[in-house]
């Protein structure tokens, strides 16, 4: 039986991560930690310092904010316990930082996008990129989405950078009337990232390439956050056979 902590369980995915830990046959959610107050059928903490020092379990789940959550997979990986994160805004600098504070047995695991399809999704425009001269991202969120662009539409863009090897040739910012900075979206590793923040969207990318006569669109939408609850139950069943950092859903799926 997997024990897990979940940090950020008073928020929306908080709440789902919770749903899905109590209904998997094989873990057994032992806290919640989050300064706000709400009912939970374990205990609840209000930090993860606490926690630790009340509870044990092996695995904790982060879905919190940008400006705590690498204090808190920080405390849990020095005192052994394997970190699933999905909160958004991270720099691999910042993961590599906080991976140096893990016990030598100890993983952590972040995804910037724990749905199945988005993984896909991401590794379809892999494969494209070498064949398109051109590429951009767009990816729609809802309003209350604290990050722009998102995890996963910066994951998107390296990858694709990384695997076409060269530079698009279309109009960048240079072009942009005065009246209109920022048309052309971010430029993340050389791809044009746009990002929409509005009422109506949970989570949908994306990805549009285009050469001489033709244009190929992949795209991947999230209508529920059921649906990112698989990839967080395949983390957190998969980390306690692994050690260090590991970015990406597709590490652990087959």
């Amino acid at each position: 039986m997997i024990r897990v902590a979940v940090s950020g369980s008073a928020g929306r995915m908080g709440q789902a991560v919770t749903a899905a830990i109590q209904a998997a046959e094989d873990m057994a959610l032992v806290c919640g930690i989050d300064p706000r107050p709400h009912d939970l059928a374990v205990p609840v903490h209000g930090s993860v310092a606490e926690a630790l020092a009340t509870e044990s379990f092996d695995v904790m789940v982060d879905f919190t904010q940008p400006d705590v959550v690498l204090g808190n997979i920080s405390l849990a990986l020095a005192a052994g316990v394997d970190c699933v994160v999905g909160t958004t805004g991270l720099t691999a600098e910042a993961l590599k930082g906080a991976s140096q504070a893990a016990l030598p047995s100890t993983c952590l695991f972040y995804a910037p996008n724990f749905t199945t399809g988005a993984v896909l999704m991401m590794e379809f425009a892999k494969a494209a990129a070498p064949y398109f001269p051109e590429a951009e991202v767009i990816e729609y969120h809802h309003a209350n989405k604290r990050d722009a662009p998102s995890g996963t539409a910066l994951r998107t863009a390296h990858l694709i950078s990384a695997s076409r090897g060269f530079s698009s040739a279309a109009p960048g910012a240079e072009t942009e009337l005065e009246s209109g900075k920022g048309a052309r979206g971010a430029l993340v590793e050389g791809v044009p990232v746009h990002a929409v923040r509005s009422m109506g969207f949970v989570a949908s990318q994306e990805v549009v390439f285009g050469s001489l006569g033709q244009a190929l669109t992949i795209r991947h939408d999230s209508w529920d956050r059921a649906s990112y609850m698989p990839g967080v139950l395949l983390g957190i069943r998969s980390v306690g056979s692994r050690s260090g950092l590991i970015v990406g859903l597709e590490n652990f799926m087959d």
